[in-house]
């Protein structure tokens, strides 16, 4: 099915190709650029090219390919880097340099790398759709290779194998390969969905122990610029108690996205002691790349994150950041001539973010297994502004609100999470947890922290006018005690050995600070004063 170009303005392309279906893969002019189906009319389609349209001309080919744009799903995929069509990236600059230009159609996985696979069925047996019939040792992971069909076996691979070869054969001739593509689009399906009980641990202490995640939970990062939303984000990608980590730079600056890269391939996993990448998967779409290619990499970097949840692992979703696909959303949307919403953003922009950040949660795969999803998504405001459209789509469906206060990073206080501003959803179905997997004092010792803090800003206006020397020994302690906090648990340096903090080191740090308060302030109504105290001195 091929038509011919009529119109082209920027990456929008108009054809005069009828039969074409929605959101279908064609390939377009005699370069054969890569684009999708955005609208449908009744003698023309409108196509967005995910790459640069500069040299197209009129009158040049279309070919639509009757499928939508797809994801190759199989062994391979860890420890590597790939651009928002899931191309490698490091084949691309192989084939043309560190400059990338237009390249034909790659493979995503590499179909000569030999592989061992160890059957789970036998020869004869009969299985169903979506049964582990195998798996492959990919490093520390076992990588489940499901049935596409279901019948009985007649072959089934046992050894080494490459991945254009079938590993298992069913009755009628039907090949099941240890790889299939799946549309980025649609979710995976699964039995059912639980709700979120076990906690994600970040390794950073105003998170893990004010705000807490779950796994299988959602949270966004909002914050204006030099709050430091991506290195927080890359902080918890190197830390979180997580067993795959899928890592999307939408829009981001490259020399931020070479830097985290070079980073990564440095550093030691703190839970498995091995090789950060060995559990990591990068997709990146820089600012200067074609807008609709960064529309489409969140939905090509989830759908390689449900993958791997689908073999009933927790996977850590992150997306730095979410804004930058919102104004990818806006630039297709004007292209196309659609009604502007708020601030020009689409009007379809919630449901979409909704949509997007639903495919997280702790499910029952197809096979049996519980596999999590989890989504950190950082948002950049316009000067900070929490009120424009993207934040406030966000918070809708989101269970946890980090909020990144400008004043607190001017102040070099990192991370800059506002305490007072920052919410979580998850933190009553996981106390229990907390409380019985870490300490039982875990919610009092939470309480007191916040009821310090909370104090202390209250009478930090009264301390602005008079001074400190001014206020009452009580009123002084409780400022003590939450610059303690402050300066002790809520700052941690990402560059030093505190970048990462266990629960147990988090909850030692705080308690403290907490029952040094508590001593404190019991020594006060005896009559000793808040000096002696300090100097640890005690009237007799």
């Amino acid at each position: 099915m091929t038509g011919k170009i009529t119109g082209i303005s920027g990456p929008t392309v108009s054809v005069d190709l009828k039969g074409l279906k929605l959101y279908e893969r064609v390939y377009v002019g005699h370069s054969m650029l890569t684009g999708e189906v955005v609208r449908l009319e009744s003698d023309r389609a409108v196509l967005q090219v995910y790459e640069e349209t500069r040299g197209l001309a009129l009158g040049e080919s279309v070919r639509g390919t009757g499928t939508s744009l797809s994801v190759t799903l199989g062994p391979g995929m860890l420890s590597k880097i790939f651009d928002g069509l899931q191309r490698p990236l490091a084949h691309l600059r192989d084939m043309s340099g560190p400059f990338i230009s237009h390249t034909e159609e790659l493979d995503a996985l590499d179909t000569s790398v030999p592989y061992v696979f160890h059957p789970m069925k036998k020869k004869g047996e009969n299985i169903r759709q979506h049964d582990v019939i195998g798996y492959i040792e990919e490093g520390s992971f076992r990588h489940f290779i499901c049935s596409d069909s279901e019948g009985a076996l007649s072959r089934i691979t046992d050894g080494e194998f490459t991945l254009d070869l079938p590993v298992a054969v069913l009755e009628e001739n039907k090949n099941i390969y240890g790889y299939h593509e799946w549309p980025v689009r649609v979710p995976r399906p699964f039995r059912k969905q639980f709700p979120p009980l076990e906690p994600l641990v970040t390794g950073q202490r105003s998170i893990d122990f004010l705000f807490t995640l779950a796994k299988g939970g959602t949270a966004v990062f909002p914050g204006g610029f030099g709050t430091g939303k991506t290195i927080l984000e890359q902080s918890v990608a190197k830390f979180a108690d997580v067993d795959i980590v899928v890592y999307v730079g939408c829009g981001e600056r490259g020399n931020e996205m070479a830097e985290m890269i070079e980073e990564f391939e440095k550093l030691r996993d703190p839970w498995t002691q091995q090789k950060l990448m060995d559990r990591t998967i990068l997709c990146v779409n820089t600012s200067n790349m074609p807008v609709a290619a960064r529309e489409a990499s969140i939905y090509t970097a989830v759908t390689m994150a449900e993958y791997f949840r689908d073999m009933g692992y927790h996977v850590l979703f992150l997306a730095d950041s979410i804004s930058r696909w919102a104004e990818a959303s806006r630039e297709i949307s004007t292209s196309l001539e659609e009604m502007p919403g708020e601030e020009g953003y689409p009007t379809y922009l919630a449901s979409r973010l909704s949509g997007f950040l639903e495919r997280a949660g702790v499910v029952e795969t197809m096979n049996g297994k519980t596999g999590s999803l989890s989504m950190l998504l950082a948002v950049s405001p316009p000067g900070g502004d929490l009120t424009e459209p993207v934040t406030q789509s966000c918070l809708r469906t989101s269970g946890a609100f980090i909020m990144l206060d400008t004043s607190l990073a001017h102040r070099r206080h990192f991370p800059a999470v506002n305490w007072f501003q920052s919410y979580t959803l998850y933190g009553k179905e996981l106390l229990e947890h907390c409380k019985g997997n870490i300490s039982a004092d875990w919610e009092k010792i939470q309480i007191e922290c916040r009821e310090i803090l909370q104090k202390e800003d209250s009478i930090r206006e009264v301390a602005e006018i008079v001074g400190v020397e001014g206020l009452q020994d009580a009123d002084r302690l409780i400022m003590h005690a939450a610059e303690r906090i402050r300066s002790e648990f809520l700052i941690q340096n990402a560059y030093t050995e505190d970048a990462f903090s266990p629960p147990d080191k988090t909850l030692s740090t705080i308690r403290q600070i907490v029952e040094f308060y508590g001593t404190a302030l019991e020594k006060l109504k005896q009559g000793i004063s808040l000096e002696d105290i300090f100097a640890g001195k005690e009237k007799e």
